[in-house]
């Protein structure tokens, strides 16, 4: 399928918005989670899983509108993320968290393996979201490794 630059710029920031709300999505979760667990394993999961995700999820928000500001397109800010429907503890909570993170990261996968952003992206944007998806790739291992050990 043929497109013009300004096109396939537009698709390159839909296709990233995409993976933000789901990142954001992620961190919802993440939070929720957070508030029901003891001190210790709330520690442990802010720095395996929040802190990762939360930094991944800044990167891809300042790719973006870097992206945008340089080819002079408009980008709106992503939306709030909904709060998480009701779980019966923290062990859905992440697991629902990395199944956002998973959703973030074909997302971002199929965007490469497009070619889009060497097309009519950027050196600094393809930069980016391979920073975003290396900041992500640990943790659905990381995952199940705090919720092997949660409650001990």
């Amino acid at each position: 399928m043929a497109y013009t630059t300004a096109e396939g710029r537009a698709r390159l920031l839909g296709d990233t918005a995409e993976a933000v709300e789901q990142l954001s999505c992620a961190l919802a979760e993440l939070s929720e989670a957070f508030e029901q667990l003891d001190d210790r394993s709330a520690e442990q999961l802010e720095e395996l899983l929040f802190r990762p995700i939360q930094h991944a999820y800044g990167r891809a928000l300042r790719g973006r509108a870097q992206f945008a500001a340089r080819h002079e397109l408009e980008v709106t800010a992503p939306e709030v993320a909904p709060a998480p429907a009701p779980a019966s503890g923290a062990h859905l909570l992440i697991e629902r968290a990395i199944g956002h993170v998973q959703l973030a990261d074909t997302a971002l996968a199929e965007l490469q393996d497009s070619l889009l952003p060497i097309e009519v992206g950027d050196e600094q944007l393809r930069a980016d979201l391979t920073a975003v998806r290396a900041g992500i790739d640990h943790a659905p291992a990381r995952a199940r490794e705090l919720l092997r050990t949660l409650g001990r």
